[in-house]
């Protein structure tokens, strides 16, 4: 087989394994695709009536904008990218170690390069596919309001979405080279976090600071951004530009992003196979462990260490969980700024933590409960199976209590209260996750954490339900009472339905 031949079977074969994973996480491995892509059509035609609701305002606008709206409008472009930077570069990461298929391809008759080329290639591809499907609704309602000038924005998308990825490989190749590719995994999850989350976060810290609030357009849109900002004609705006019907700006990132992504394949494609060829060549060496004493105390005990442990190995929990906590800063840096002053803003600190450290122990409880990758190993275990399910809630309710107990201590010096009713709220919310995990429990691997919403769309949207019903509740109780015991009532009988038509009611 030639060279050539080799390189077009994996150009399938990566084409392949991308659709392959796409399909997985978007039916969650059941077998009866057909119905299940059915599905998500409607439910992207669905997405249709949100979008409209979101962007029917803006089908008139048209440069040159006045400077607050152009301002937003292209901080809100940026913030796009930087998502989908953050998620490309764990893209990159998953590609490069989940698959576990370096051994593979280093056999392959093919030089290292081509290949490498192509994976970048495909990588891309897939970020931009994704980019594009989640913008269609929004892009189709706009041009069915305001004219086709707004097909340019399917351009902005996809120029978008293949520099994001020429980053994040660039990204990646830095940390192969810089730290090394056994560092890089845990690295790499840690700044594709702090890009998803930064941005926002940084705009959250300026309006906390400048004007005492959480909203992130409080300083977008403010006459110290109108000042500092560049002329009309200046290059920062040319995105903005381009997704309000200017086509030749739009031809031309396109381009840009095209040159950038083909440079990023020359320049690191050699450098990644260099990387591997040289690990492969040198392996690490493996240490031996300085034996440890076998640890006393009850059985139940035992449990809970296994699950921290486990916990504390689980190779992807970090990318998952990182960035919920760092949207915990700017909540924080309010508490702290409160202390100096009064703040009615304080206010919105307690629905923010609430919802967090319910989508957090939402997460936590569907790795201790269903996320098992060794069942019949703890089924062996001197304890009855009640004792087992209370030893993995009692690990969830730990972790929440370590992350969250900080933020609620310093609440209590501003306000013992608030600080009460957003300790009780948390208490409920974590117990409502872990209910609803146990409600739909159901088997599934560990590694399967990421695409963890497609195993129950019903377990889902009530735990997503859950946390926000508890928010809201939490913010009501203190403010207007009585309507935090409607909201409190609404959110049970989520939980009730949800209970109601479970697996383990049925």
């Amino acid at each position: 087989m030639s060279s050539t031949a080799h390189l077009t079977w994996f150009v399938r074969h990566e084409f392949r394994l991308a659709w392959r994973e796409w399909l997985a996480m978007m039916t969650g491995g059941r077998r009866r695709r057909n119905r299940a892509v059915i599905g998500l059509l409607v439910f992207a035609a669905i997405l249709h009536l949100p979008a409209y609701a979101v962007v029917a305002r803006y089908v008139d606008l048209r440069f040159p904008l006045d400077p607050s709206s152009l301002i937003v409008l292209t901080a809100t472009i940026f913030l796009s990218w930087a998502l989908m930077l953050s998620q490309a570069i764990e893209s990159v990461t998953r590609v490069f170690y989940a698959r576990a298929d370096l051994d593979l391809i280093m056999s392959s008759p093919a030089k290292l390069t081509n290949i490498f080329s192509i994976r970048i290639a495909a990588i891309a591809l897939t970020v931009s596919s994704m980019a594009l499907l989640l913008s269609t609704p929004f892009i189709d309602v706009l041009v069915y309001l305001g004219g086709a000038r707004w097909l340019a924005g399917f351009g902005v998308v996809l120029a978008i979405g293949l520099s994001a990825a020429a980053a994040a490989i660039a990204v990646t190749a830095f940390l192969f080279r810089v730290i090394g590719p056994s560092r890089t995994r845990l690295v790499a999850q840690i700044v594709s976090a702090v890009i998803g989350a930064g941005f926002v976060i940084a705009l959250q810290v300026v309006a906390v600071l400048s004007y005492g609030t959480l909203s992130r357009f409080a300083f977008l849109t403010s006459d110290t951004a109108a000042r500092i900002a560049p002329a009309p004609d200046s290059p920062l705006w040319w995105p903005a530009r381009a997704s309000l019907g200017d086509v030749e700006i739009m031809m031309l990132l396109l381009a840009a992003s095209l040159v950038l992504l083909g440079v990023v394949m020359a320049v690191f494609a050699p450098r990644f196979a260099d990387t591997v060829a040289s690990v492969a060549a040198n392996p690490a060496a493996v240490t031996q462990g300085r034996a440890r004493a076998f640890r006393s105390g009850s059985r139940q005990q035992a449990l809970r260490r296994k699950e921290f442990l486990l916990l504390r190995r689980d190779p992807w929990l970090l990318s998952q969980s990182l960035m919920q906590m760092l949207y915990l800063l700017p909540p924080a840096l309010m508490l702290w700024r409160s202390f100096s002053g009064t703040s009615t803003a304080i206010v919105l600190i307690t629905p923010v933590i609430v919802m967090a450290a319910g989508q957090l122990a939402g997460g936590l409880a569907w790795l201790t409960i269903s996320g098992e990758d060794a069942p019949d190993l703890v089924a062996t275990a001197p304890l009855p199976p009640s004792r087992v399910t209370r030893a993995k809630i009692e690990v969830v309710l730990i972790a929440i209590a370590t992350v969250f107990a900080p933020l609620v201590l310093a609440l209590t010096f501003a306000s013992p209260q608030q600080a009460a009713v957003t300790a009780i709220a948390i208490i409920i919310a974590t117990a409502s996750a872990a209910a609803v995990q146990l409600w739909f429990r159901a088997q599934a691997k560990r590694s399967q954490f990421r695409r963890r919403q497609t195993s129950s769309r019903i377990a889902t949207f009530a735990e997503a339900f859950s946390s926000i019903g508890w928010a809201a509740t939490a913010a009501l109780a203190l403010t207007i009472p009585v309507a935090a015991l409607v909201s409190g009532i609404l959110t049970l009988l989520t939980l009730a339905i949800a209970w109601k038509i479970s697996p383990r009611q049925a």
